[in-house]
């Protein structure tokens, strides 16, 4: 057997990766699973809040749940118009990707981190290890969950459109917090800025599209905090800050042939709300178990119109509606104290209509 040469190669150790690799794996399928980074899962990216029902289809050690939460607030200048049950969970999110690594690995998957892939042709994938030796391995099908700037994707000419800049810190609170905060405001254009408390801390941050003559993601960023102090929520100062992309338009076509894309490579986030942790796990398991039945099969592109064809059953739907309450949110942002009501998730007015 080729020790170079593997059944399914997955690009990318986050929550689709590893889920794509588990399920892939426990197919008896050979599977390699290549990281970029060092150290799985950081530096974190993410808000890190996962809804109430993934904790129940993560069958792994639960050390990665910080804190659980009830609901959410939702403001409009700094009014609080909508409070609602919306029971989750604020996640480590480092713990939560090496757990589901360690998931994949007792699967029978192996992880190299440290890994990059420069490029990949005809099944054999280019790749550069942190020493900087350059080396190839083959792979019959090739899983990009390589993240929002996907190199897979590209390559095949699947890559995001319509990313939005996120920007979070990490801050103290003055009093714990059993609830997430999501604000709207005039300065955050077609986007939100939020609050998730993670015990004594909280991950605050927003996403947005800056405007010409707006304000920059740092400077609206610096007015939110500002003012959530002053409010008394949290202490001045912070303790970490990241910035990233967010898929926002959704991929129609995210599968090509024997690549197969999954998580924030395929634009798999919700694009109202940014959430993209539950879609990355559950196609992560779809993308894992249709391209272990292309190669058992022989027909990677089979494989990946199933992939597709379940994806959308299950997300093309609510993901579509979303789209066009985006477009919604972002052609009348000016008016958007009358329609805030049909772009925002826990308004009945969201849910109606198409």
């Amino acid at each position: 057997m080729d020790p170079n040469s593997w059944d399914i190669v997955v690009v990318g150790a986050g929550p689709g990766g590893s889920s794509a690799a588990r399920a892939a794996a426990g197919e008896g399928m050979r599977v390699l699973v290549l990281e970029r980074k060092k150290r799985i899962g950081y530096p974190v990216r993410c808000a890190e809040y996962i809804p109430g029902q993934l904790l129940g289809l993560v069958d792994a050690d639960r050390n990665f749940v910080v804190q659980a939460v009830e609901g959410m607030k939702t403001f409009f200048s700094w009014r609080l118009i909508d409070e609602s049950s919306f029971p989750g969970f604020v996640i480590d999110r480092c713990r939560f990707d090496a757990a589901l690594a360690s998931k994949a690995c007792e699967a029978g998957a192996e992880i190299r981190t440290g890994v990059s892939v420069t490029g990949f042709r005809d099944g054999e994938l280019f790749i550069r290890s942190s020493s900087g030796e350059p080396r190839t391995v083959g792979a019959r099908v090739i899983i990009g969950a390589d993240g929002p700037h996907s190199r897979i994707g590209r390559q095949v000419g699947l890559g995001n459109t319509g990313l939005i800049p996120g920007i979070q810190i990490r801050a103290d609170l003055t009093a714990p917090l059993k609830t997430t905060e999501v604000h709207f405001l005039d300065d955050i254009h077609a986007g939100y800025g939020w609050v998730f408390p993670r015990g004594a801390q909280a991950n605050v941050g927003l996403g947005m599209k800056p405007l010409a003559g707006g304000l920059s993601l740092a400077d609206a960023l610096k007015a939110f905090v500002a003012r959530l102090v002053e409010r008394g929520l949290i202490s001045p100062g912070f303790r970490s800050r990241t910035a990233g992309w967010i898929p926002a338009e959704p991929l129609r076509k995210f599968a090509s042939g024997n690549v197969y894309l999954v998580g924030d490579a395929a634009g798999h986030t919700h694009p109202i709300t940014g959430a993209g942790i539950a879609q990355a796990v559950l196609g992560g398991r779809m993308a894992g178990k249709h391209a272990a039945r292309a190669v058992q099969t022989g027909d990677p592109a089979s494989g990946a119109e199933a992939y597709q064809e379940e994806w959308h059953d299950m997300f093309g739907e609510s993901h579509e509606k979303a789209w066009n309450r985006r477009l919604l949110l972002e052609n009348r942002w000016e008016e958007l104290g009358n329609v805030i009501r049909s772009c925002w998730v826990t308004f009945r007015e969201y849910h109606a209509g198409t």
